[in-house]
Order: C-alpha cells, then sequence, then structure tokens
C-alpha cells in the first residue's frame, strides 16, 4: 500500500512530529510505501499578519501542491498529522478532488479550544466546548495571549465548521483515549468516524532496574505542564528523594532556581530520545503533574516500557492511562500536597512499587507495543479505502477565494 504522510512542523519540536516520525516507520518496517509532504512553521517569521490569517483559513499553495503530488503519486490513503497552522484544511480538499480517502490523527483539541488544551488562567476551562463560534477565546486571548490570534484560530475553526470539512472532507479520525473521543462527540464530531488508536513506542529496549532510585519528569517546562506544582511539592518533601527534571521550556528560569535552592533536584536540560531512555529505565517512578487535558501523555508509556510506575494528575487521559495503585498513582490536578503524598508512598512502600513495575511493564506489552499499533493504524486505513471504492463522490472545495475574503 501506498501511504501520503502530511504533517506541519511546529517551531519546538514536540509529541506530535515524533508520532509522525513513529508511524512513518511503521509502515515502512511493514513494507508499505510512504510518500511525505511537509511544511514546517519556521516559515511564519517571514509573513505577515494579513498571509498568516489567509493560510491558516486556506493555504492555496497546499492545495495545488498535494493535488499535483497525489496526481503523481496516486496513494491510496491520506494521513495527517497535523495540518495547523500552514498546511490548513484545505489539503484534505485536494485529496478529496482526487478520490483519495482522509484520515487525522487529533492530537490535540483544537479544533473545540483554540488554546487547544482546553485550559485558562490555570484551571480547566471547557467555555469553547461545542460552540459554533469559540467567542470567549477570542474574549480572553486564550492562543498566544492574543485577541487576534485567538480570532484568527476561531476563524479558521469556524469557517470550516460552517463548510461542513470536519464532517465531510474528512473520512476517519484517529483519538487516542477514550477521553479524548468523549470530547470530540461533545464537540460535535461523528463518533463513527472515530477510533481510538494509543501512540505506541519504539524500540523496546525493556524493563529497567530502577537502580538510580530518583524520580524523573520529562517535558515541556510550561505552565501547563504542572511545573510549579511539581516543585512546590519538593518544597514540602521531607528526606533525601531526588528528583531529575528533562526538558526546556518557558518555566526554565523557574526550574533553575528551583535547582540552586534544593541540591536533590538536577536539571539536565533537553536530551536525546536514547538519552531520555537511559535517565527513565534508572528511576523509581516518572511523576507526570500535567494541569491541563492531556490528549494523551507519551511520557508515561515511554515509562511503562521500561517498568517505571507513573504518578499523574487525576486530569484528562492521564486518569485512563494510569491505573490507580496497579501502574502508578493519581492526584488531584494542582495539588502540590497530595502529589508529596503519592511520592512519599511510593518509597515507603517498596514491596508495592515492585508489584506497580511489574503491571507497567505488563501494560505495555498489552497496549503500546509496535505491532498492536499496527494493526489498528492499517485497520483505520483498510476501512476508509474499502468505503471510498464504493463511494465515488468527490468533496468539491469551496469558493475560497471570496469565502475567506468575506470571513
Amino acid at each position: 500500500m501506498k501511504v501520503l504522510l502530511c504533517h506541519n512542523y511546529y517551531q519546538q519540536p514536540g509529541g506530535e512530529d515524533r508520532s509522525f516520525f513513529d508511524e512513518e516507520w511503521l509502515l515502512k518496517s511493514h513494507g508499505h510505501e510512504v510518500v511525505r509532504y511537509t511544511i514546517h512553521n519556521d516559515v511564519i517569521d517571514q509573513m505577515s499578519s494579513l498571509q498568516l490569517a489567509r493560510k491558516l483559513v486556506w493555504n492555496r499553495d497546499s492545495y495545488r501542491e498535494l493535488r499535483e503530488l497525489i496526481q503523481r503519486e496516486r496513494p491510496a490513503v491520506m494521513h495527517c498529522t497535523n495540518t495547523f497552522p500552514l498546511m490548513s484544511p484545505s489539503v484534505y480538499y485536494a485529496a478529496k478532488r482526487e478520490r483519495v480517502p482522509v484520515v487525522q490523527s487529533l492530537h490535540n483539541f483544537r479544533l473545540l479550544c483554540p488554546n487547544a488544551l482546553f485550559l485558562r488562567k490555570g484551571k480547566a476551562c471547557e467555555s469553547c466546548l461545542g460552540k459554533s463560534i469559540p467567542l470567549p477565546a477570542i474574549i480572553h486571548g486564550c492562543y498566544r495571549d492574543s485577541r487576534v490570534a485567538s480570532a484568527g484560530v476561531a476563524a479558521m475553526v469556524s469557517f470550516h465548521r460552517l463548510m461542513r470539512t470536519w464532517t465531510r472532507a474528512v473520512d476517519k479520525y484517529l483519538v487516542l483515549t477514550e477521553f479524548a473521543r468523549g470530547k470530540f462527540i461533545q464537540g460535535g464530531l461523528a463518533a463513527e468516524k472515530m477510533d481510538i488508536k494509543p501512540n505506541f513506542v519504539h524500540p523496546d529496549t525493556g524493563p529497567g532496574d530502577g537502580s538510580g532510585g530518583y524520580v524523573i519528569f520529562v517535558g515541556r517546562l510550561s505552565a501547563e505542564k504542572g511545573i510549579d506544582t511539581l516543585l512546590s511539592a519538593w518544597e514540602q518533601l521531607p528526606g533525601e528523594i531526588r528528583l531529575k527534571v528533562v526538558g526546556d521550556g518557558p518555566m526554565a528560569g523557574r526550574v533553575s532556581q528551583a535547582v540552586n535552592d534544593d541540591p536533590r533536584i538536577e536539571w539536565v536540560g533537553r536530551r536525546s530520545k536514547e538519552e531520555v531512555d537511559q535517565l527513565i529505565h534508572k528511576a523509581s517512578c516518572l511523576i507526570m503533574p500535567s494541569i491541563c487535558y492531556e490528549t494523551f501523555g507519551r511520557a508515561i508509556i515511554e515509562a511503562y516500557v521500561h517498568g517505571v510506575p507513573v504518578i499523574a494528575s487525576r486530569q484528562g487521559a492521564m486518569a485512563e492511562l494510569v491505573k490507580h495503585e496497579v501502574t502508578g498513582r493519581l492526584f488531584d490536578a494542582g495539588d502540590s500536597t497530595m502529589l508529596r503524598g503519592a511520592v512519599e508512598r511510593i518509597f515507603d512502600n517498596p514491596d508495592e512499587l515492585l508489584q506497580m513495575r511489574t503491571a507497567a511493564r505488563r501494560e505495555f506489552e498489552r497496549l503500546y507495543t509496535a505491532e498492536v499499533n499496527y494493526e489498528l493504524l492499517i485497520g483505520a486505513y483498510n476501512e476508509v479505502i474499502a468505503t471510498s471504492t464504493h463511494n465515488s463522490q468527490t468533496c468539491q472545495s469551496p469558493n475560497i477565494e471570496q469565502s475567506t475574503a468575506e470571513a
């Protein structure tokens, strides 16, 4: 099978970029031919606000280039990891015009919430969920703390909702968890178009031994990831339990200050995947203290590979991935005292920790291996290809030039 993979890279590499690479490898490793179409957000720096706004709603270049690519390569299916902001939903119409079925992965909540996180002022917010026009996001400047930028994202989502793009131009959505599926159904997407396909981890480096005796955090150093909660817990935590912080981001200064104040905390910065694997391999447990609705939580399954239990916020998909007192422990999002107690419980009960390590590894083998994931992915592709074969109607592109000008 020939598969066209489309992805809009972010300026700062993240989990969606990783998923794009992983799925490309997965398909190639099973003998499929992969064709790429990618755009990088670095070019945004060379654009005016008007140019960016127009491409956000409809990128004429992407539409033209993708049609030419499809005519040349004739893929069986097109799978988009991310089209925001530059690629735009125009790529769906290019594929449909050429009678190629479309699969879209949903790694964040952008279609339901302009900042993609369901988060405002440090708390979960669903003010825009289900609204045709997400006005609260514009009023509060939820995207990049800018009303203008938020209005641009809101216009894109609302315009394509009006054009029925999300229902007509996409044949299948791949969501990461049952929690995410429920939110997208609340937001108006058709339940029958959504399959649950989690992320996976490759290669399988095997279970670790926890010999390092430390706790590890891996992720972006930003407010929504619960950095304040994490560091506040360590301020309360007695004893010599060490914390390694892996990653970088806007709250790097806060972490650096904590390192200066507390010798138990070590900040190692951003590291390669291989280095992160080695650090998790020796950890006693991993903490994921996010205060936002995570659609998944890749760090959780990366810990499970090594048989490392996870302490996570009882928020969003994290409460689904971590089985309380089985593969780790859950605490209320933002509650640093409860997090401190969870850490103490882990280290005060070595027998329980050993049982959790075994359960975490078993959870990886059951749900998050490459082979399990391949069956889910290829099943989704085969379904949309079969449906497309029986339905030869094309989804015509709207009169975008006029419509976007009016918008």
